[in-house]
């Protein structure tokens, strides 16, 4: 009897093995397929609940979400949990896809179509006759490309309107409102300075900054809150522009700043449990010398060791 069982355990970790291996040579466009009917049969009449209650809007946090943690993956050098990321987003796209397709919208392969064509449309200088001799030009090439095809775009989506009318085309279309405000303005900034409306070096632009800040604190004292706004807004605008002019994405950088608060502050958090109390507790003066105790720990790893906190 133990034989036997030893014989059906084999003959199942072999069997096993068969399918992994038959599974490895399948290509990307066979699992992309067999992704998509999963996603079919979860919507499928007798698919998962949460699923089928899903909806466009329902899945818009998802895909923010999804979009984030594959950012946060990357930064990690964890390349199984980049590649798991990634596959999560995909999934999103394949779901939003279904239910376009349930509705008779358009379907996951009219997605892909779209993009290849746009590629290959957007690289004159790769797949037709153009030229370009550095990035500068083919980004030129590409707001160029993007302009027409907004106001070919334009005129099909205008035909009901008034014969004769045109409807005027901005090289800033295609920035999404809907993006966080960082992304936004890095977006706006970017598609203007590729016509070259920019600053001609990057002194200019600290120095923007710096007369927003003075202006912020002007309207500070005069207490006009609409006024305040505004001009914080100017000098966020005005800092956003200037981690584009030194090639850092915003949203990233201020992730990473927000990260590092949280950190030292937690740090802090558990200095002050070492000696019985609670952090809200101390004053002032010890909360800025536990600050600079967590800043000084964090550039030196035997303090990290003595004080137990630890650097991302």
């Amino acid at each position: 009897m133990p034989k036997r069982r030893k014989k059906l355990k084999k003959r199942k970790e072999l069997r096993s093995q068969s399918k992994r291996s038959k599974q490895k040579r399948l290509t990307p466009g066979e699992w992309f397929e067999k992704l998509v009917a999963v996603q079919a049969r979860l919507r499928a009449p007798n698919g998962c609940p949460w699923d089928r209650e899903q909806t466009h809007q329902s899945l818009r946090t998802y895909l923010m979400e999804e979009a984030y943690e594959v950012l946060e993956a990357l930064e990690s050098g964890n390349d199984a949990k980049f590649a798991e990321e990634m596959g999560d987003l995909l999934l999103q796209v394949v779901f939003h896809s279904q239910i376009a397709s349930e509705e008779g919208r358009f379907t996951v392969a009219e997605v892909i179509r779209e993009i290849h064509d746009k590629m290959i449309r957007r690289h004159p200088h790769v797949f037709g006759k153009t030229q370009a001799k550095d990035s500068a030009e083919v980004l030129r090439n590409w707001e160029q490309i993007k302009a027409e095809e907004r106001r070919a775009g334009a005129n099909k989506s205008d035909s009901k309107a008034v014969e004769g009318e045109t409807k005027e085309v901005s090289l800033l279309d295609g920035v999404s409102r809907t993006l966080p405000a960082t992304l936004e303005g890095l977006q706006l900034t970017r598609k203007a300075s590729r016509i070259g409306f920019d600053w001609e070096e990057v002194a200019g632009v600290f120095e923007k900054l710096a007369e927003e800040t003075e202006e912020l604190k002007k309207a500070s004292q005069e207490q006009v809150q609409q006024k305040i706004e505004e001009e914080l807004g100017d000098l966020l605008f005005a800092a956003v522009n200037l981690s584009r002019f030194l090639k850092i994405d915003p949203e990233i950088a201020l992730k990473k700043a927000n990260a590092k608060f949280s950190r030292r502050f937690r740090a802090m958090e558990g200095l002050a449990r070492k000696s019985a109390r609670e952090f809200k507790d101390l004053p002032r003066e010890e909360m800025e010398g536990l600050w600079a105790a967590t800043k000084l720990a964090e550039g030196n790893p035997q303090l990290r060791k003595l004080d137990g906190t630890r650097t991302k």
